[in-house]
């Protein structure tokens, strides 16, 4: 399984992706959410594990940003923000988890174990009703050999 880090700390970035290498995870690692804005874009993470506090955009908006982007791997948001609002601000950005820092690394791999066996891939990218095809990834509707460009909402209601 591919996970992807949003650390900017490097000691404890360094800590997290052995802890997860341990656990027989590949480890990309970013140290701002520009960058992981970028690499999930580019490749498909089976979860991400995102710190709140980042330099320029915040984890909270990197979240928010990554569930506009239809990433549907499950989040966990790793911070010392232990105020029962920001813990409720993250899950409400899209978070799947939320784990205080600081943490025992026995909790933390637990943690990453059931968001990954959850499994979020269950239904396909591509949608079939009559002559209706709905491409989740790329929110385009064809209907009639014509290709339609979907807004989130129009998307989120053809998915019921």
């Amino acid at each position: 399984m591919h996970l992807l880090l949003v650390e900017d700390e490097r000691k404890v970035a360094s800590f997290i992706a052995r802890a997860l290498r341990e656990m027989s995870y590949s480890v990309d690692v970013a140290d701002t959410g520009e960058k992981a804005l970028k690499l999930a874009s580019n490749v498909r993470y089976d979860a991400v594990v995102l710190d709140v506090r980042l330099p320029g955009t915040s984890g909270i908006e990197v979240c928010r940003e990554l569930r506009q982007m239809n990433l549907e791997a499950p989040i966990l948001m790793v911070t010392a923000r232990t105020l029962v609002d920001q813990r409720v601000e993250g899950l409400d950005a899209g978070a799947d988890d939320y784990l205080t820092k600081p943490f025992a690394l026995a909790e933390f791999r637990a943690r990453v174990r059931a968001l990954t066996r959850r499994g979020f891939y269950k239904v396909g990218a591509t949608l079939h009703c009559a002559d209706l095809e709905l491409n989740r990834h790329r929110r385009i509707a064809v209907r009639g050999g014509e290709q339609i460009a979907l807004t989130s909402k129009e998307l989120a209601l053809l998915e019921l």
